[in-house]
């Protein structure tokens, strides 16, 4: 049922609205650089600039201060790493600015590289793997407040050609620091693996114990726990 009497409202009781998520785009293929463009419309974030390589976006990148940059991992002109070796120079120039890598293969090592200083606000994703535009929202909009957001493939792919400082997990710590790295939060973990909050947060306790990390009363252990894992 609506509130009685609308237009008496004052308009100093009404939310300022909020400024969309403001952010920069580099992908080679046409089509996916203007799909990319139309979804994120679509989601409600602002698109400021797509670029069709790095070099370009690198060039304007800080006259236009986004939130967040997106980018393919191999683009022109050798399509080996050109996205990632420009995500690291966004982090040296904009050190807050989001970055969320979309690929179509897994390059453990630039991931490491990035995570490398403990901060968070890291994505990756694969480009297949993207199923719906509430996936992508979502971690568009986790990784803009600091999350890491790491496709499943990938967390597994990663584990399973590092494992050895982690040895002394045990299995459901192992899982759980895998969610972690996905970027979930306790709660997210407790109903992926059907266990209770409580539970997941005695694994959590464990692997920063395990993993040597100190209590901070901050977040940051997380982001540790998680850069422990990819250089497992």
């Amino acid at each position: 049922m609506s509130a009685p009497y609308p237009e008496r409202v004052s308009t100093l009781q009404r939310p300022a609205p909020t400024a969309p998520l403001r952010l920069v785009l580099a992908e080679d293929s046409v089509l996916l650089r203007e799909g990319l463009v139309r979804l994120f419309a679509e989601a409600g974030f602002d698109t400021v600039a797509a670029y069709a390589d790095a070099d370009a976006l690198l060039a304007e990148v800080e006259a236009l201060r986004p939130d967040l940059a997106v980018l393919d991992v191999r683009m022109p002109p050798t399509f080996r790493d050109e996205g990632v070796r420009a995500a690291i120079e966004l982090r040296r120039r904009l050190p807050g600015i989001g970055i969320l890598l979309l690929s179509q293969y897994v390059e453990g090592t630039y991931v490491q590289e990035l995570l490398a200083s403990g901060e968070g606000g890291l994505g990756y994703l694969l480009k297949d793997r993207v199923a719906s535009l509430d996936e992508l929202q979502d971690a568009v909009a986790r990784v803009s407040a600091g999350g890491t957001v790491l496709d499943p493939q990938v967390v597994r792919e990663l584990l399973a050609r590092r494992t050895s400082p982690l040895a002394a997990l045990t299995p459901r710590e192992r899982d759980v620091l895998g969610l972690m790295a996905e970027g979930r939060t306790n709660v997210g973990i407790a109903e992926r693996l059907v266990i209770g909050v409580g539970a997941v947060e005695k694994n959590v306790t464990a692997i920063f114990v395990k993993l040597g990390l100190d209590d901070t009363g901050s977040d940051h252990r997380r982001v540790l726990a998680v850069l422990a894992f990819l250089q497992g």
